[in-house]
Parts: C-alpha cells; sequence; structure tokens
C-alpha cells in the first residue's frame, strides 16, 4: 500500500449546503465517502443493521412485499422503514442513544474499508461526508475539517422549504447538532453557501489544491485502532 490519502472532514448543520459542496467534490474527481448513503445499505434488505434495530426498534421494520417473489420470513427481505424509525424517535428522542449504539460502529467500519480501497487505488484526498461529524467525534479519523455554512435565516428557510418539513421538526433536528458557533470555531477549512456557486466553488477548489501533495493517515490510523 502507498501513501495513505488525507482525510477530509466534510460536515454542516441541516440546511447549511454540505449536500451542494459534496456534489462540488465529486465532480472534480475527489472520492466523498457519504455516511447518509452507508446507512441507507445498512438499513436495505440483507443490511448490517437491520436485525438489531428490529430487536429494539420492531415497528420500524418492514418486508419486501412490494417485491411479489418476497417471502415474509426471509430475513433478507427485512428493511428499516426510515419514516417509521423517526416518527418514533420523534416520539421518544431519548431512544437516539440506543440507535447511534447499534449504527455508529457499522458506519465507521464501512468508512475504514473504503478508505483503505482508496489508498490502495493511490488516491491522495478522500472525504468524510458525515453530518453529525463533531456530535459523534468523528473528527480523529480526519486530518482536517471542512464546515459548510450559512446564515441561521438562509439555513431556516431552506429547511422549511422541503416537502413535509414543519417548525417542530426543524426545531429538533437541529437540537440535536451542535451550535453553529462552536462548529465553526472547530473547523479547519469554513466554506459558506450564501454567497454566488461560483465564489463557493472557487473556495473548494482552493483548499483541494492546498491539501494536495499533505501528507496524511496519521491520525485515520489512530482511529483505526481504537
Amino acid at each position: 500500500m502507498g501513501q495513505q490519502p488525507f482525510i477530509l472532514g466534510l460536515t454542516g448543520g441541516v440546511g447549511m449546503g454540505k449536500s451542494t459542496v459534496s456534489h462540488m467534490l465529486s465532480s472534480i474527481g475527489v472520492t466523498v465517502i457519504d455516511s447518509d448513503q452507508i446507512v441507507h445499505t445498512l438499513y436495505a434488505p440483507g443490511g448490517a443493521a437491520v436485525g438489531e434495530i428490529e430487536k429494539e426498534f420492531p415497528n420500524a421494520i418492514k418486508l419486501g412485499s412490494d417485491s411479489p417473489s418476497a417471502d415474509s420470513s426471509n430475513e433478507q427481505t427485512k428493511s428499516v422503514d426510515r419514516r417509521a424509525l423517526s416518527a418514533h424517535l420523534s416520539e421518544s428522542p431519548e431512544k437516539f442513544a440506543i440507535l447511534e449504539a447499534i449504527v455508529h460502529p457499522l458506519v465507521k467500519q464501512e468508512k475504514l474499508r473504503q478508505i483503505d480501497a482508496a489508498a490502495q487505488r493511490g488516491e491522495s484526498i478522500v472525504v468524510l461526508d458525515i453530518p453529525l461529524l463533531f456530535e459523534t467525534k468523528s473528527e480523529d479519523m480526519c486530518d482536517a475539517v471542512m464546515v459548510v455554512s450559512a446564515p441561521a435565516s438562509v439555513q431556516k428557510s431552506r429547511v422549511l422549504s422541503r416537502p413535509g418539513m414543519t417548525e417542530d421538526r426543524f426545531a429538533l433536528i437541529v437540537q440535536r447538532q451542535m451550535n453553529e458557533e462552536e462548529r465553526r470555531k472547530r473547523a479547519d477549512f469554513i466554506v459558506r453557501t450564501d454567497v454566488p456557486m461560483e465564489e463557493t466553488k472557487n473556495h473548494v477548489m482552493s483548499i483541494i489544491n492546498g491539501i494536495k501533495g499533505r501528507r496524511g493517515g496519521i491520525i485515520r490510523d489512530n482511529a483505526k485502532n481504537d
């Protein structure tokens, strides 16, 4: 294996524009490991998290009945109903800790696998797209962290324009996230998304160009050995 890639954490509060910046990074050829996509796979039929989630949240499990050949007795047809799980957690937010204890170790394991694969390919930079990066102490896996940010008024306007979003649900999401001042304080790089798109993209490109050639892997190796 060659030199370990530089691990750049990417995070930001809901509605801050993190997904937009993630797409920018992908579009210029940077490997982005998407935590939400990993969770989606873990929740899908046959996913590694389904069995444990069923034990704790049985009403959040659905069968693959939309498939004509699905056998409801087959464990491989079961998946997590994200809407039902979200509704349950809204009513009992104290159970987030139970869910996180199941999911976070599996997500970390898959991230490390994908980082190792990128190192095998000789990639010099890998981005970890993690919504709750600081909240889950995932900065220990990163050589630096990029925080995507926008004013609170812009954030709220963006989020409330989403289908099905309510003031109460928005408040619950924000409550679980680190406050913006603290998030920015911990950042190595801050990218604003309340400016013209081209300005944001140029800033992202400048950060990536500055990282190229920098040695990475020290912090990630420590996290792997935890």
